[in-house]
């Protein structure tokens, strides 16, 4: 009986290490496994050149608006001007325009007669900006303004601007009459009679009258 109870004794162990053994082969096949299964699915390494996707907003120039071109006169371009002799030889002296320019380079014999030596000579019927030309208009005769009686009475006083084109006679062209500015409407319609009915030197360049834009102040004043 002791022999049994040893021999049962030895075949416990034995089971126990077999189990102990089966144990540890399966570890250490699922560790080994799940080494090479990692291998295996490792990705290669991306050797290839990544593409930047971001987006990055470059602001546009403005386009700055085309300036308008400078204004230009209505002017014809020529040449030189010529002395003419007088047929009637003077006995006494002349009178001495102060005003009147002289430049040399306009009588070179160059170009087109009847020009000036800068090549810019007003045609007729050129209206030109009192700030051009070399000799401006004055106003030499005309009528005082006619006070309007209501005005007068309400002691209403002021200026009227009128806008007027002086012709190379030095008369005002009654179809350019424009106000652009007025204290009182009511002293318009005088003020553009008083303008219309004066006489003017006219305005000159190089000794040429030309017609010329003007604007007139006619001004209104009760006299206490």
């Amino acid at each position: 009986m002791f022999d049994v109870l040893i021999e049962s004794k030895k075949k416990g162990q034995g089971s126990k290490i077999a189990g102990t053994s089966l144990v540890s082969l399966i570890f250490h096949t699922l560790v080994i496994g799940g080494l090479v299964y990692a291998t295996l699915t490792a990705g290669q390494a991306d050797e290839g050149v990544k593409v930047d996707t971001a987006l990055v907003y470059i602001p546009q120039e403005t386009k700055q608006p085309d300036q308008p071109p400078p204004p230009q006169l209505d002017v014809q371009f020529k040449g030189f001007q010529t002395v003419v002799a007088p047929t009637d030889i003077p006995t006494n002296i002349p009178p001495v325009n102060l005003q009147e320019h002289f430049d040399p380079r306009d009588f070179t014999g160059v170009g087109v007669e009847g020009g000036t030596g800068t090549g810019i000579v007003p045609s007729a019927d050129a209206v030109l900006s009192v700030d051009v030309v070399q000799e401006k208009p004055e106003r030499l005769a005309g009528p005082q303004p006619v006070y309007p009686p209501l005005l007068m009475q309400a002691g209403i006083e002021g200026t009227v601007m009128v806008q007027a084109i002086i012709d190379t006679m030095g008369r005002v062209e009654p179809n350019s009459l424009k106000i652009t500015q007025t204290a009182n409407a009511g002293f318009n319609e005088s003020a553009k009679q008083t303008v219309v009915k004066s006489l003017f030197r006219p305005a000159r360049v190089y000794g040429k009258a030309v017609r010329v834009l003007i604007q007139l102040p006619v001004t209104y004043t009760i006299r206490h």
